[in-house]
């Protein structure tokens, strides 16, 4: 038993070095062995930017004002904003922008991802731009995008989605930032060794003869429909100097229930992409969505297992003591983060790192467990004036 219990404490906690570390040393040095460059030039293909918007009030107007003045030829530029059910007043504030080259679908409530494939059917541009309506794109941010499609083997193209502090949040944002700071390193080698694992909502672009609507509406539409590309053999790359920006959330609550609605959704879209998990057919991308998509959203289990077995083994060793002394001081700090979140000392690093460590790991455990259960994330309510939202669930069909 008890060598049971060492053989698998170390195993864990060699999937936990290999996570955090192993595999950014793995990534860096694949990037600069592959280091496959993308063709660019300066081109202006017809852009159909499609915006999917549920009771978006707060910021639609604002979002629509910065898309007709972006610096891209106005006649190549056409924008489309599918109103998913809208109960407040989103119709009628796009409509008022029709005369300005955009259009409005007022639909039923049937969910985001049959809002942008209604969208998608009424695009006319050969570059599908999808975006969110409380993202604001820089002045170049579309030149930026297309001239990745100047080269052939690019199928899609990720922007840089920047995370602006709210005006008034608790400390988790100060980790959301080091996450999305993280999250950008990846995907500057993600996109050196072929594609990136997916792109973000916020800002990115595809070929629109390789747009296919998800099978499944229970999936984040953006890991769906991003990677439809590279299972038709294009790539997704990354595109630093395409710039946009959005607000981190304001609480820690919000940011908790963003992680359990996009792991789980997440997860689902694995599943609906398990053909990308084969090695003999994608190579190294395999590996990299494997490690970023499954293999991290399995962290809370290993983390759990470390912290039994080493208390099991504490009587065994002084060494072993030690390890769990450690183990508890990480978990005090994590709680003291949470305790004093909305305060100065929250904001120091030995705090709230272990603090949004914990709490991303505890989203991937809920979120894990709702899909062992058979619960689906069918809609998210946002609302954008306080940044948070319902989560509605029901059984799997």
């Amino acid at each position: 038993m008890t060598e049971f219990l060492i053989t698998t404490f170390w195993l864990g906690l060699a999937v936990l070095v290999y996570v955090y570390g192993g595999f950014s040393v793995l990534l860096a040095l694949v990037a600069k062995i592959v280091n496959r460059r993308i063709v660019q030039k300066e081109i202006t293909p017809r852009v159909s930017v499609i915006i999917a918007a549920y009771n978006e009030q707060q910021s639609i107007a604002e979002k629509l004002e910065n898309v007709l003045s972006l610096d891209y030829p106005s006649e190549m530029l056409e924008v489309i904003v599918a109103s998913d059910g809208s109960d407040d007043q989103t119709a009628t504030i796009v409509a008022g922008f029709e005369c300005r080259r955009v259009q409005l679908l007022d639909l039923p409530r049937q969910g985001k991802i049959f809002a942008i494939d209604a969208a998608v059917k009424r695009a006319s541009g050969e570059i599908l731009v999808f975006s969110d309506a409380n993202t604001i794109f820089l002045p170049q941010a579309l030149r930026m995008l297309v001239r990745n499609f100047a080269d052939p083997s690019v199928g899609g193209v990720c922007g840089n989605q920047k995370h602006l502090p709210p005006d008034k949040s608790d400390n988790s944002s100060e980790g959301e930032h080091l996450y999305w700071a993280y999250d950008k390193w990846l995907k500057t080698r993600e996109s050196l060794t072929g594609s990136i694992v997916s792109a973000d909502g916020a800002i990115y672009a595809i070929r629109t003869r390789l747009y296919e609507m998800p099978a499944r509406t229970d999936v984040t539409d953006d890991f769906a429909i991003s990677t439809g590309v590279i299972e038709k053999g294009y790539r997704l790359v990354f595109e630093n100097d395409a710039l946009a920006h959005e607000k981190a959330s304001v609480k820690a609550a919000d940011e908790f229930n963003r992680k359990v609605r996009i792991m789980n959704r997440g997860l689902r879209s694995v599943l609906l992409r398990k053909k990308l998990l084969n090695p003999f057919k994608y190579g190294f991308y395999s590996i990299v969505l494997f490690t970023h998509k499954v293999l991290r959203r399995m962290v809370p289990f290993v983390l759990l297992w470390l912290l039994l077995a080493n208390f099991i083994l504490a009587a065994q060793s002084s060494f072993f003591v030690a390890l769990a002394m450690l183990q508890v001081l990480f978990y005090a700090l994590a709680m003291f983060g949470y305790l004093f979140r909305d305060t100065r000392l929250g904001k120091f690093k030995i705090f709230y790192i272990p603090f949004f460590y914990c709490l991303a790991n505890c989203a991937a455990l809920i979120a894990i467990t709702r899909l062992l259960r058979g619960k689906r994330i069918e809609l998210w309510q946002p609302h954008r004036e306080t940044l948070e939202g319902t989560l509605v669930e029901s059984e799997m069909l």
